[in-house]
């Protein structure tokens, strides 16, 4: 079963478990997103990504300089604490020995603190970089972040998401599950930017842009 299928099925089951006033909430909130077109807003197709230096889960400084690869995946995620996130995580490790082969290297990014970003690549066996945007001010760079309203907070922590806590601040701000290929020139050549945080870029749609982009 492919990423795709997997979402599909994990929200079906959401929807089954989770109160219908409770997914009002949650609909809500992304549905907010869009209407402001925040995706369409954020960078896309063409443009340039601006470097970065970012800690990894060690706390060692990384710089989008750092990577010499033909082609790089950088992904943004919500957090440890979001299943969407862990599945998409697991997706990209699975095919990066794929991805390798086709001289590409992957870089995910989130909000959490280093310590928390440790948890989550130790959690889902990641072998890949993972990096803290604290404060989520390179995401803010590119577009990419929202601020959660004050009922979707109330949702998280009745289910015991200290969103505050993972991210080391009170700001309740997160990036949309953005992907970004870039080849060598750092030149983005695929975005795909969802205002729905249940939606991910599937590896096989990124395995077939490299394949396309390497012929």
């Amino acid at each position: 079963m492919g990423l795709s299928e997997q979402l599909a099925e994990k929200k079906a089951d959401s929807k089954k478990r989770i109160p219908a006033e409770i997914q009002k909430i949650m609909s809500s909130s992304t549905n907010a997103l869009k209407e402001r077109s925040l995706g369409a807003k954020a960078v896309q197709n063409g443009s340039t990504l601006p470097n970065f230096t970012l800690p990894d889960v060690h706390g060692k400084k990384v710089s989008l300089n750092d990577f010499d690869s033909d082609f790089l995946i950088v992904s943004f995620y919500r957090g440890g604490w979001c299943p969407y996130c862990n599945m998409e995580l697991k997706a990209l490790q699975d095919v990066r020995t794929k991805l390798k082969s086709l001289n590409t290297e992957l870089i995910a990014i989130s909000p959490e603190t280093p310590d928390n970003s440790l948890s989550t690549s130790e959690k889902n066996e990641l072998f890949f970089s993972v990096l803290s945007d604290m404060d989520n001010v390179y995401a803010r760079s590119l577009g990419l972040v929202f601020k959660m309203p004050k009922d979707l907070q109330a949702v998280y922590d009745k289910f015991g998401i200290k969103v505050a806590k993972h991210n080391g601040n009170e700001d309740y701000e997160l990036p949309m599950p953005a992907t970004y290929i870039v080849n060598t020139e750092r030149e983005i050549i695929y975005s795909f930017v969802p205002e729905d945080y249940t939606e991910r870029l599937d590896p096989e749609t990124i395995l077939e842009v490299l394949g396309k982009a390497k012929s």
